[in-house]
């Protein structure tokens, strides 16, 4: 089985919520092949403005996620544009009409393709950044017989109130627009778009990373060529899409998976995978301090601080040479046991 494209057809999904996605497709990218044992997996699920494309600097022949070796599937969360999305949906979820989708409901359907669909019988490691993180450990705690080992960077198993505070600035400022039109838009809020991404890039890197100018490595000349980018970067994302995902985002928790009312500290002891966790120090959207919290309450885990300065973005495939290092050294020893 070669590179490929997948497009998973689940057909309605009920939802947490309560309400129906209709017509659902996921969409996954997988590289590699799949032994005849099935066995050989490594899930790589996409983060927040990123596809499985995003992915692909860290994917490949004795690359951090190795081909060679593994077959690397990176299925694309609801409302990112590739799998069923605001932008995309049949008529009855599209727009405004798109219903609560939680990070819940994205495994259970990652979950159907990786079983339905490729037969896989083992996951050796699911890993991710970001959003892809907060996936990972959603992963471990649903799956606990087939998930063998985790490694969530910059990420979290909940959505922090700080966190939330920081998704609400950006909604809000997207939703200003009056183009935006409480989702009903004829054309794109250019407007609010444009002040999400210029909000969005404060958080992203560090209080280091300003001070030190360290955009000039990204081949800025100044600090607004920064600003600008990201405005033009959020400018190809539909506004509907970005806010279907940041509401999946927000309301991420590991605790909704104990029917026993034992919440996320229960859902962080019932893990059985060996895990890394991988806080950036500088991040400001999942701090070190959240990562503690976590590995204290997961049997077989260790704390492995990022040391870099971009915050946030040290995780980003490709981004920070320093950050992609010591990750690598983390997967190839997580990977060994």
């Amino acid at each position: 089985m070669a590179d490929q494209m997948i497009e998973y057809e689940l057909g309605d999904v009920d939802l947490l919520s309560g309400e129906t996605l209709r017509s659902a497709v996921l969409v996954a990218k997988s590289w590699g092949r799949l032994s005849a044992e099935r066995d050989n997996v490594i899930v790589l699920p996409t983060y927040y403005t990123g596809t499985h494309e995003g992915y692909a600097p860290l994917v490949g022949p004795g690359n951090v996620f190795d081909t060679d070796r593994y077959f690397v599937v990176s299925p694309n969360l609801f409302g990112n544009g590739e799998s069923t999305s605001p932008s995309n949906a049949v008529d009855a979820n599209s727009g405004p009409r798109f219903p609560q989708v939680d990070v819940y409901d994205n495994v259970l359907c990652q979950h159907r393709l990786l079983t339905e669909n490729l037969d896989v019988t083992n996951i050796q490691l699911v890993a991710g950044w970001s959003m892809g993180a907060i996936q990972a450990f959603h992963w471990a705690v649903a799956f606990p017989d087939l998930v063998q080992r985790i490694l969530p960077w910059c990420g979290s198993a909940r959505c922090s109130p700080h966190n939330q505070v920081f998704l609400a600035g950006v909604e809000a400022a997207l939703r200003a627009d009056p183009i935006y039109a409480d989702g009903h838009y004829d054309v794109p809020p250019e407007v609010g778009l444009k002040a999400f991404g210029r909000v969005y890039c404060g958080w992203a890197y560090s209080q280091t990373f300003f001070r030190d100018a360290l955009w000039r490595k990204l081949g800025f000349e100044t600090l607004d060529d920064l600003l600008s980018f990201w405005e033009a970067d959020h400018l190809e994302w539909d506004a509907n899409d970005l806010l279907a995902k940041l509401r999946s985002w927000h309301t991420a928790d590991v605790g909704k998976w104990c029917q026993s009312g034992g919440g996320y500290e229960q859902a962080l002891s019932s893990i059985r995978a060996q895990a890394i966790v991988m806080p950036s120090r500088t991040d400001l959207y999942f701090p070190p301090e959240d990562s503690v919290v976590e590995v204290e309450h997961i049997p077989n885990a260790e704390l492995r601080i990022i040391e870099s300065a971009w915050g946030h973005c040290a995780g980003g495939p490709g981004r920070d040479a320093g950050a992609m290092v010591q990750l690598h050294s983390a997967v190839k020893e997580l990977l060994a046991h």
